[in-house]
């Protein structure tokens, strides 16, 4: 057992980090909690846990900083192959058809649980490149993560973080700036970075696709049938959903259709 972090103790921080973000800690990652809890206690300048699990109880600024803390931020650009390929050759295809049958020109997509944005502005360069030039291109990204964000809204990147863009974007929607790459602000005035606990309603409605990749690993059964929930009520009919290539709606009792496509599985809200 720790003796910076007793039993008693992470149960009480992984209830509150629960009960504030649906994200469970297991006792594997027991260790990972401590050390954001220790970084915590050091820079808030106090003396023990306890004091601590008094302050993110009455202090919402700080709650906000610790679940930044302790969420994992990876992501890249243009990450799995399969679902870029499904996203550019099926989805957007099918968006177009729909919209037109509708006389709409707007497609809405949101990346929630953004990180540092590359996902949206893959989703951005994806459809400026295959959507008629008279289409309207409206990207929302979301995250739990602050400090991701304003990477995120500043769109500069180091050179390695570009690793995976094709040449032809990179050209054409990057521009080269000392050892990193800016993105263009044509890319970056479509995408609207924002705040979000996927524990409550965004309140977003009408949305096209909504790319939640790798963010429900971090949830229980129950929280992931409420985001689930919240994801449906936030979709247009005829949408789709795009989670993690290692997660699954299946087993769960959801209104969602499993769509097999010629490069990857997505989900899709038919009616």
């Amino acid at each position: 057992m720790s003796e910076f972090l007793s039993d008693e103790n992470f149960q009480k921080f992984r209830n509150v980090i629960y009960d504030a973000s649906g994200i469970h800690f297991s006792s594997a990652n027991r260790s990972i909690l401590e050390s954001r809890l220790k970084e915590r206690l050091k820079i808030s300048k106090l003396d023990t846990i306890e004091e601590y699990h008094r302050l993110i109880l009455s202090s919402a600024e700080e709650m906000k900083v610790l679940l930044d803390s302790v969420t994992t931020n990876l992501t890249r650009f243009f990450r799995n192959n399969a679902h870029v390929a499904t996203f550019d050759n099926y989805v957007i295809p099918e968006l177009v058809r729909l919209k037109r049958e509708r006389g709409d020109k707007s497609v809405r997509v949101w990346s929630a649980g953004c990180s540092t944005g590359e996902e949206a502005y893959t989703i951005a360069m994806s459809l400026k490149e295959k959507l008629p030039a008279d289409f309207q291109i409206i990207v929302t990204a979301s995250d739990l993560s602050l400090k991701s964000l304003m990477v995120g809204t500043e769109g500069f990147y180091p050179e390695s973080r570009i690793a995976g863009v094709p040449e032809y974007y990179l050209k054409k929607y990057f521009e080269q700036r000392g050892s990193g790459y800016q993105v263009r602000e044509e890319i970056r005035s479509l995408v609207k970075f924002d705040y979000h606990n996927l524990k409550n309603d965004s309140r977003q409605r009408n949305l096209d696709v909504i790319f939640c990749r790798n963010v429900l690993i971090y949830f229980d059964e129950a929280a992931q049938k409420n985001v689930v929930e919240r994801f449906w009520d936030a979709l247009a009919p005829y949408s789709f959903l795009f989670i993690g290539h290692s997660e699954s709606l299946f087993g769960m009792n959801t209104r969602f259709e499993f769509l097999k496509t010629d490069w990857a599985c997505i989900y899709r809200k038919k009616t």
